[in-house]
Formats: structure tokens, C-alpha cells, sequence
């Protein structure tokens, strides 16, 4: 198993995410709140605001981010917590400070990503030991809660028409590709060809040899476009983005754990949750996965959906509400 260091997945997946931070801390140090917001704005003068009767459920500057806000949000208020939410705060930058201040309670993370922000040359050998990892770096007033089975991290992802032509399936492998690596092109970011969590690392421990690499972006609409297109028949996606669903695409399995680990996990200010509160968040991971996380991020960001419409759908369709 190859040890890895993902990078901060605020980082990867917003490119202008120093910009947004800078205008988030802004925004907050102003006073400004989300529309249905009443409380106290999150500043350095408000610490310990999320340590009374009132949970604070924040989230990163990105949509996924803010529909597990709602998610773990709903799930609390359905054991009778109180919830105040603060979407679209900024970036780990900035809501990692306001977690230790206490003027948040909860923020959903992604280990592996925590992980590399906190320690940036940590390895990750498996879930629970990055976990582990995680809780010996974090501040003392905070806690990592259990992390649940879905992830957004980085991956090998195929068009439909190359898994038809080759029979592969979403329980196809990496290692599926070895006798027809030859035949097919990879794309990704420029930085894909050189890193070990890339081309380096699919031929180390796959074995993979691809017939070339086209230059995209990272995961974004250029190399979608390109994966749709069949300009290039591989591709690195993240393993939520809606387009896999909309363009049918199928995202192989990574059995070696190339691209490391990016589990959901809530990180919480622990004098701020209950117990009660703790358990129902572990009770929510335990149930998403993968999948149904992809399909949530479809329906908000395909079909325009609001997400806490579509987090109370299926808290309540898996008997968490």
C-alpha cells in the first residue's frame, strides 16, 4: 500500500480558495451571517458562542460541503437539538479557527484532507489509522467524530463507451486496466503526470502504462468535457461529481489505496455537543456511503434541488429522522 498526503480538498477542488477565504473572514469580522441567520457573527469576539443550548452546524465555501451541513444538521434537530446553520463560511483556513474559538460546533471534514492540512507529510496507511492520526494533531478543544464510508478524493474514471467496449463495471479495479492501459488515454491536470498519486503511482502499483496523457484540469470542466467527448477515455474525477451520474461514466475501484483517503467525518468542538448530539452524528455516518453522497450532489447541483430539501429526504428514507 503506497502511503499518501492528499492535499487540502478546499484547495484542490477551489482553485481561487485563498481569495474566498480572505472575503469569508471579511464577511464574518463584519457581521455579515446567511440569510436566516439571527445569531452573533463568527469572530474571535464570539468565542464559545457554540457552547450553550444552540448547536452551530458550519460548512466550507463549496456546495457538497454545505448539503452534509444540512444532513448532519437535520439529523440533530431530529433528536431535539437545537441547530443554528453558517454555510459557505470560507475555506479550512478559515473554519478551523472559528471550531477552536467554539463559534462553531460542527463542520463536516474530510479526514485524509484534515489530515494533510494539520501534518502535511502524515501517511495514510488506512481510514481508521488517518483517523488516529487526526485526533493525536488536533487542538485539545476539539474531536473527530466516526467517519462514514462515503468519499470525495481523486480517481480513475472512464466514459461509458470505454466501459461497454471493455465490459468494466463500478466494481471493476485498477488493476482491470492492465492489459488495456495501452490502448486508452488519460487525462487530468498537468500535475497528474508527475505525482506519485497519479500516473507514477498507477504504474508502481498497477501497473499501468497508457498510450498517453492529455494536459486538463483538475477534475474540472475541461477534463469532464474532454472524458464526455472520448478525447480522453480515462480520467481523473472526484468520486461525487455529479457528472458521473449525468454522463454514466464508471469510476474503477482502488483496492491500494492510491489516492489515499477523503472520508466524511464530522470534527466538532467538543464541550459543545452532547452526547445524544454525538451519537446521532455517528449514526448518520455509519449509513452514507459513496453512492448515495453522488447522488445527493446530483440532485443539487444537476437538478437545482435545495439541499437541505434533499438531506431531509434521505435522513428520513434511512430512518434518521
Amino acid at each position: 500500500m503506497t502511503s499518501t498526503a492528499a492535499q487540502p480538498r478546499s484547495l484542490r477542488k477551489n482553485p481561487g480558495v485563498a481569495a474566498l477565504a480572505l472575503a469569508a473572514a471579511a464577511a464574518l469580522l463584519a457581521g455579515c451571517g446567511s440569510s436566516d441567520d439571527t445569531s452573533d457573527p463568527l469572530s474571535e469576539d464570539t468565542a464559545g458562542a457554540a457552547s450553550g443550548d444552540t448547536v452551530v452546524v458550519g460548512s466550507n465555501n463549496f456546495a457538497e460541503s454545505i448539503l452534509l451541513a444540512d444532513i448532519y444538521g437535520e439529523a440533530l434537530k431530529a433528536k431535539g437539538v437545537k441547530v443554528t446553520y453558517k454555510p459557505n463560511i470560507g475555506s479550512r483556513e478559515t473554519t478551523y479557527g472559528l471550531l477552536k474559538n467554539g463559534s462553531i460546533t460542527v463542520l463536516p471534514e474530510y479526514n485524509g484532507s484534515l489530515l494533510a492540512y494539520l501534518d502535511k507529510d502524515a501517511a495514510q496507511e488506512s481510514a481508521a489509522a488517518v483517523d488516529a492520526a487526526v485526533k493525536t494533531k488536533l487542538d485539545s478543544k476539539l474531536t473527530l467524530l466516526n467517519s462514514a464510508p462515503a468519499e470525495d478524493k481523486d480517481s480513475v474514471t472512464i466514459n461509458a463507451a470505454t466501459a461497454e467496449k471493455y465490459k468494466l463495471t463500478s466494481a471493476s479495479t485498477l488493476a482491470d486496466l492492465k492489459d488495456i492501459a495501452s490502448e486508452l488515454v488519460i487525462g487530468g491536470s498537468p500535475e497528474f503526470q508527475t505525482r506519485q498519486q497519479g500516473l507514477l503511482g498507477l504504474e508502481s502499483e498497477y501497473g499501468l502504462k497508457f498510450k498517453s496523457f492529455k494536459a486538463l484540469d483538475a477534475g474540472g470542466p475541461l477534463t469532464q468535457a474532454a472524458l464526455k467527448k472520448n478525447t480522453v477515455q480515462a480520467a481523473d474525477i472526484f468520486t461525487t461529481d455529479p457528472t458521473i451520474v449525468k454522463e454514466k461514466f464508471v469510476t474503477l475501484q482502488d483496492p491500494k489505496n492510491l489516492f489515499g483517503f477523503a472520508n466524511v467525518t464530522p470534527l466538532v468542538y467538543k464541550s459543545g455537543l452532547s452526547q445524544e448530539g454525538v451519537d446521532a452524528l455517528n449514526a448518520v455516518s455509519a449509513k452514507l456511503d459513496t453512492k448515495a453522497l453522488l447522488e445527493m450532489d446530483a440532485q443539487v447541483q444537476l437538478e437545482s434541488k435545495d439541499p437541505l430539501d434533499v438531506a431531509k429526504a434521505w435522513l428520513k428514507a434511512n430512518g434518521l429522522s
